[in-house]
């Protein structure tokens, strides 16, 4: 019994993380120029110097 529920915690970890980066790939509110979705965008750095 308490290994079904150290394996199900595990499993919902693992889909919760998995669900995390599907959220964070589509989501455009921190869209940066780069491909790997950090927000870490060039032009955002660009606007801040100007404005």
């Amino acid at each position: 019994m308490v290994q079904q529920i150290i394996i199900l915690v595990l499993f919902l970890t693992a889909v919760g993380f998995m669900g995390w980066r599907v959220w964070k790939a589509f989501d455009k509110r921190n869209g940066g120029g780069c491909a790997k979705g950090c927000g870490c965008a060039a032009d955002k750095a660009m606007t801040a110097k100007h404005s």
